[in-house]
């Protein structure tokens, strides 16, 4: 990440699209955070590094992912889970900014899921080519939070499809800034991210990162 990342290029306010009962696509509404989340993002980076992770199935995730929160996801050939301490460094995970914190209220709240208190932020790094296979986020003891995924740099295409895996899927086109909101009767809708096209991004290059927001935790 440069130092120009989240630098703001032009004026473009936010607006709301519904994908499904729950699931709501915010346009531009994390573009007034910018400022604030460069250097954010860069000290989590630093003291948690970017990884890939290795599925149950032993297989290694094309994209990158690191964690702040109480606790972070991850995945190994024993399982997927939530734990409070990263694997790689044996300390905890960095704290979750407040700035983070305001972004992943305030967008729940914005559609319509109030006082989210996400413990969890999961951050993800695709490079061209880089995906994610369509998948239920169900880690969680908590299923009446909502998640919330933020988009930064390079555009991606966002399937989301049903409460089953065969369910069909609508494609939505995610640029820098769109935050993703799905709760109550999308919550544990099938979802991914198809391969990231080539391109760059002037403010994040040949990548595109995501950040989603979770409340892990029975309330």
């Amino acid at each position: 990440m440069t130092s120009d990342l989240f630098e703001t290029v032009g004026d473009i306010g936010p607006s709301r699209e519904t994908m499904a009962e729950g699931a709501v696509l915010l346009r531009s509404f994390a573009r007034p955070f910018e400022a604030e989340l460069i250097p954010a993002l860069r000290a989590i980076v630093k003291r948690a590094p970017f990884r890939h992770l290795i599925t149950p199935g032993g297989h290694r995730m094309s994209v990158a992912m690191t964690n702040c929160g109480r606790v972070g996801w991850v995945s190994d050939p024993s399982g997927y889970r939530y734990d409070a301490v990263d694997p790689e460094s044996g300390q905890p995970w960095p704290e979750m900014p407040p700035v983070l914190r305001q972004l992943a209220a305030d967008a729940a709240a914005e559609a319509g899921f109030s006082n989210f208190a996400p413990e969890a932020c999961l951050i993800n790094r695709y490079v061209p080519g880089a995906k994610l296979s369509l998948h239920q986020d169900k880690d969680e003891l908590d299923f009446a939070a909502p998640i919330v995924s933020v988009s930064l740099g390079l555009s991606a295409i966002f399937l989301f499809g049903g409460l089953k895996r065969n369910d069909p899927t609508r494609r939505y086109r995610l640029a820098h800034g769109d935050v993703a909101v799905w709760g109550g009767p999308s919550r544990l809708f099938y979802h991914g991210v198809a391969p990231l096209a080539e391109g760059e991004h002037g403010l994040l290059g040949r990548q595109r990162i995501n950040l989603t927001f979770r409340r892990v935790l029975m309330a």
